[in-house]
């Protein structure tokens, strides 16, 4: 791989062979003097749903971390200047952007958002935008009439072109650019409302397939000379083993159904009065039909293409 990059000591060695692999503690020490930054008021608002990170993950894993792209972010836009200066002209300012892959339920949104707060306190870098790409997903409508309502999060069920523009857009020096909004409680695009992401010094990209290089649709129609990771500086797997990913999804699973389920606006309000073995049992059948497959077809055989794997 391009960089030095931690995985894994247990993982598949043929796989992991370009990366170089770090123990947590080993990991640790390459903080070297970044400040903590963050409080632990602070890290209660980023958490997601069940997914315990703890100052400690901060100090070990997260610091070390916003150090090593804080270095790529400043290495990239030195040599941005020496692009412009043997061009003779300014450019502009363009985002660092870095992708975040992984599985359903591996902790993907709460570990931007951590990374994102973390990275915005850097002097360098203070306008940090967090984008994901369920918003790019194509609306309930779209998937219904193409029978992929069962297939949402699977590459086929996104809006490609869309991301594609929108990246270009910013990586092309554009002031602002225009994101859809996805609302998890309508399970759905929410029709005429964007997200203006305004020339961000790093844009954080967040989503299941972001590492994709296209869709079966795609190949069968000729590959297209352009895909999203084109537009990545730095991208980053977050790794775990199946099987505690799947308990993570039922735990999350049963929260949801005491809670957001509950609300009477919600996709999922038909799960609200399952029983507690019902709802794992529920749990369980999506996990096993939809998003292992997912997982198994799709987002893992990405996973060699990050310059960066964590593994929780």
């Amino acid at each position: 791989m391009r960089d030095p990059t931690p995985a894994p000591a247990d993982s598949d060695p043929d796989e992991y062979a370009a990366y170089e692999a770090f123990s947590r503690s080993d990991w640790a020490r390459l903080r070297s003097n970044t400040p903590l930054t963050l409080s632990e008021p602070d890290l209660r608002q980023l958490r997601g749903v069940n997914d315990e990170v703890s100052m400690s993950d901060v100090e070990e894993i997260y610091l070390p971390l916003s150090r090593l792209l804080n270095l790529h972010f400043r290495s990239a836009r030195q040599l941005a200047g020496v692009k412009d200066e043997f061009l003779g002209r300014l450019f502009g300012r363009r985002p660092y952007v870095i992708a975040v892959a992984g599985s359903v339920a591996v902790g993907k949104s709460t570990f931007a958002r951590v990374l994102r707060a973390l990275l915005s306190r850097w002097p360098d870098h203070p306008k940090v935008s967090l984008v994901t790409t369920d918003g790019f997903l194509y609306p309930n409508r779209v998937l219904e009439a193409r029978g992929l309502m069962r297939r949402k999060g699977f590459p086929e069920s996104y809006d490609r072109k869309r991301m594609i523009q929108f990246l270009a857009a910013l990586k092309a020096g554009a002031p602002v650019v225009d994101a859809p909004v996805y609302s998890h409680q309508a399970y759905d695009i929410v029709p005429g409302r964007v997200e203006r992401v305004e020339q961000p010094d790093i844009l954080i990209f967040e989503g299941l397939n972001v590492l994709q290089l296209g869709t079966v649709e795609s190949v069968r129609e000729a590959a297209p000379t352009v895909v999203v990771s084109d537009f990545f500086d730095f991208s980053i797997f977050v790794d775990a083993d199946e099987v505690d990913v799947q308990e993570w999804y039922i735990e999350r699973f049963q929260s949801l159904q005491r809670t957001t389920f509950r609300r009477p606006d919600s996709y999922f309000h038909h799960y609200k009065d399952l029983s507690e073995s019902e709802a794992r049992k529920t749990a369980s059948r999506i996990w096993r039909e939809i998003n292992l497959v997912n997982l198994h077809e799709n987002i893992l055989p990405t996973r060699a293409r990050a310059h960066l794997v964590m593994h929780k």
